[in-house]
């Protein structure tokens, strides 16, 4: 099951691919840009969002293509970051209220002793 797994993940991206090649190119940009930038977005819902732009906006320009690209690209990197952000977060309050787990002799309850 996971080869069946792998291989449609390989297409999807294949697919991506293609169609977002394919759209640089019918704006008259060469397949070499369209190559560049799928390599740089990474994923195929990156490239779904650079197809999108690339049919609604219609950019003249390929500065403006790669300008959308670089945009994509920093809004995923400050998504991870965000994401690396909370996990360490939760894992540093989680921390807080239950401790460091390391002391296993240690109860709750106080003796006349402690108090």
């Amino acid at each position: 099951m996971t080869d069946k797994n792998g291989a449609d993940k390989q297409r999807e991206w294949q697919s991506a691919r293609l169609r977002l090649i394919t759209a640089i190119r019918q704006l008259g940009f060469p397949a070499e840009l369209g190559h560049v930038v799928a390599q740089n977005l990474g994923s195929p819902k990156a490239m779904e969002r650079m197809i999108s732009y690339l049919t609604y906006v219609k950019p003249r320009k390929a500065e403006l293509v790669v300008d959308e690209m670089l945009a994509i690209c920093s809004e995923i990197d400050a998504w991870r970051g965000k994401k690396a952000s909370e996990a360490a977060n939760a894992s540093y309050n989680e921390m807080l209220n239950f401790g460091l787990g390391g002391d296993e002799d240690d109860d709750d309850t106080d003796t006349e002793e402690d108090l």
